[in-house]
Order: structure tokens, then sequence, then C-alpha cells
């Protein structure tokens, strides 16, 4: 059955290259998640593992193993606190292959009910002879992209999750719209360990949290934006509901958990819903064209 409220965690801390150090943010923060009511608990991309480029040069400086142990640890956590985890991190796939950046969706149980892999990885592998690529874009010279929607049932509430440079695709957004997706979880990693790459990105603390409001508002859905509190990043996690109002949002470069709750009501105004299905069908007007010469004849006045 579904409940009338879905009360959301988002979370942000400094992400960093020691496991352990992430490992114990994130279960801190769970357990505050839950002593305020939330359902589920939403971190950021690469939450637990640290991103390849940013926190650490290589993934073979990943302890796989301290990886493993963390993971476990925190879907024991999500059980016994009866909470869902969103959790950011890195899979490891064969030997040989690069692995998925992705979010773990660990049910209120404890058990890892599905994955989503990052589709959109930045930049290309330089190719021989290529000039090197700033660090930042390089993601899919580490990482393996993914290849589907993943959409899950929270209290009633249809979810999906998407990773960071995903938000650039507004295809994503209205796929997830087709699918009747009401809460979209986005795990961000805009943050940077040196003032000089900070200050050179910092267009980004405008253009992300406007292109999330704009995504909200187009499909009608609730959003979730976490990001790293890492001292250079570039903008803190929020939370927006369908309407594209940003209904709360953390400080700058501090951990914090921000709590929101999904609360479908009709005062959200939904402006676009009485055409957006025909738009999504790909009849790209409202009402009804007219055969009139005055509007065939494009270079009249």
């Amino acid at each position: 059955m579904k409940q009338p409220r879905l009360r959301v965690a988002t979370c942000q801390f400094s992400v960093e290259a020691e496991i352990e150090h992430n490992r114990r943010f994130i279960l801190a923060q769970i357990a505050e998640a839950a002593a305020r009511g939330a359902r589920v608990v939403h971190f950021c991309e690469t939450a637990l593992s640290g991103y390849v480029s940013s926190e650490f040069d290589d993934l073979a400086q990943l302890d796989w193993q301290a990886l493993h142990d963390a993971t476990h640890a925190i879907c024991e956590a999500a059980g016994r606190h009866r909470i869902w985890v969103l959790l950011g991190s890195t899979h490891r796939l064969s030997a040989g292959n690069r692995p998925h950046n992705s979010v773990y969706v660990i049910s209120d149980e404890g058990r890892i009910v599905d994955r989503y892999d990052k589709r959109f990885c930045t930049g290309t592998a330089p190719q021989q002879g290529e000039p090197e690529q700033e660090p930042y874009s390089r993601d899919l010279a580490h990482y393996t992209p993914g290849d589907r929607a993943v959409v899950f049932e929270v209290d009633g509430f249809l979810c999906s999750t998407l990773i960071c440079y995903d938000y650039r695709f507004p295809e994503l957004y209205r796929d997830l719209k087709r699918q009747g997706v009401e809460v979209l979880f986005q795990s961000f990693h805009n943050a940077r360990r040196d003032r000089e790459t900070f200050e050179r990105r910092n267009l980004w603390r405008d253009v992300v949290p406007a292109t999330m409001m704009c995504h909200a508002a187009t499909n009608y859905m609730w959003m979730s934006a976490s990001n790293s509190s890492t001292r250079y990043s570039l903008w803190p996690s929020f939370f927006v509901r369908p309407d594209g109002l940003v209904t709360g949002r953390l400080v700058p470069h501090e951990p914090a958990v921000l709590v929101s709750d999904v609360a479908p009501s009709p005062e959200i105004w939904d402006a676009a819903r009485p055409w957006r299905d025909r738009a999504i069908a790909g009849c790209l007007h409202s009402g009804a064209t007219i055969d009139d010469p005055r509007s065939t004849d494009h270079t009249c006045y």
C-alpha cells in the first residue's frame, strides 16, 4: 500500500581515498537518518570507494577486500535500522575489465536488490598520439559504462537513481517518466581536490542545480541530489520537489544530513501535465493546428 509520504535523507560528507573514513561517515549518517524517521538514505557518487582521478590516481590503489567488507557492514546497518540505502561505490568486474561506477540499491532488509551503473561516463580514454585529457574528464579511462535503467519501489513510490554526468542527457529522465518514476536519487561527485580546478570549473555551481530543477519540473519528479562535501565541492546537496522548487539545501563543505518529505499534493502544480504525454509520443504542440494560408505562409507579416 502506498504511504502518504516518503521521508528521504540526502547525505554529504568529505569522500576520501580511505575506505574506513568513508565507512564511518556512512554508518553514522545511516543511524542519524533512521533516528530522524527517514525511509531512504542517499549517498553521493563513489561515496564508499572514493573516485578514481579525484581521491586517488589509479584503481590499482583501491583495496577491494576492504571495499567488500565495508559494503557488507553497510548492508547490515540497513537491515538493522530498517532503512533503504542508496550507496555510491565502485563495482568490480572480472579481471581485465574496468569496473562500473555504481549505486547499490540496498533494501531495508539489508540486501542489495539492484545496482545502477553510470551510463554516461565523461570523456574518452586517450588514444595513441592524442594529448592527455584533464583528470576530471577521463571516466572512460577508468570505468565501464552501464546500459540499463533501474526502477524500484519503496512504500508504494516508484524510485530510480542516476549518477552525475547522466544529468546532461534529458532522454534518461523522459525514459524514467515513461516508466512511472516519481522519486529520483541522483548521486554526484562535483568536488575537486585543489582550489585551481575548483575555480576553473565554478560554472557548475549554477548549472547543476538549475539543470536538476528543470528536470524535476519538466518531468514532475521529486529529486534528491547528493554531493561530496570535500573542501572544494562545487555545490552542497539539495532536494527538489516536482514543480522545480528547491525545498532544502545543506551548508557547503560540512558533513550533514538533509531530511525531506516526498508528500504528493495537488497544490504542487504540474505545468506540463495537460500535454506531456502527447509530447513524449512525438506531438510537439498543444491544442489543434489550423489550415490557414496566413499560418502556412511563413514569410508574410
